[in-house]
């Protein structure tokens, strides 16, 4: 099986769509992000990290599980680990559980992380089951959304050749300068495509919200 989930700390909204989207997977659990395998009823094939946000009690509860620990002084975060842990078992779909809210630092840190594996041409994205989070590079990208779902692009570059389709405010062949907010808080009217045709960009989606 090729499709992973990375438990990471962080938000996390349970949701019919979100457990939709775990379904089927291997799991790996980085840190304390291990405290959402029984409220989403997974079970990890490892546990990865330098454990400095497991509790005593966590430990206990699944100390069957395989563990590589990390010393604090490392040059990764516990989530980049649990993902390079996925790559290097095979992974080509990594959904990344958790990973969002607390510390702006990680969640940015997050959003590099998935436009790295996009480069790979590993498909992968970040939910809270509130939020979700997508690379945007090259190409075309759909995302199924209910309608009335808010739905954000972010550029991490200047972008050129911006499509959006399937939103209340369309664009077409656009540029957007990095630190621009044009396409902050859309708001889709069903299925979304977006076109790139140069540039690095993160979308975000809110799948429960109302336009």
């Amino acid at each position: 099986m090729s499709r992973f989930v990375i438990l990471m700390g962080g938000d996390l909204t349970v949701t019919k769509r979100l457990k939709s989207q775990v379904q089927k997977t291997r799991v790996i659990a980085a840190d304390g992000g291990m405290a959402h395998a029984e409220t989403l009823d997974l079970t990890p094939e490892l546990w990865v990290g330098d454990f400095d946000s497991t509790s005593e009690e966590l430990a206990e509860r699944h100390k069957g599980v395989a563990r590589h620990a990390f010393p604090p002084e490392k040059d990764k975060t516990d989530g980049e680990i649990a993902v390079d842990e996925a790559v290097r078992l095979g992974a080509r779909e990594i959904v990344m559980v958790g990973g969002l809210g607390g510390q702006a630092d990680h969640a940015l840190a997050h959003f590099g992380l998935l436009l790295k594996l996009g480069r790979r041409r590993v498909s992968a994205f970040i939910t809270s089951g509130h939020e979700e989070a997508y690379p945007i590079l090259n190409g075309t990208h759909h995302f199924d959304l209910p309608r009335g779902a808010r739905f954000s692009v972010v550029p991490f570059t200047d972008l050129a050749g911006l499509d959006l389709d399937g939103v209340r405010w369309p664009l077409t062949n656009r540029s957007v300068p990095l630190g621009s907010s044009l396409t902050v808080s859309n708001i889709a009217t069903g299925p979304v495509t977006v076109r790139l045709s140069q540039g690095y960009a993160v979308a975000l989606a809110y799948p429960e919200s109302m336009g």
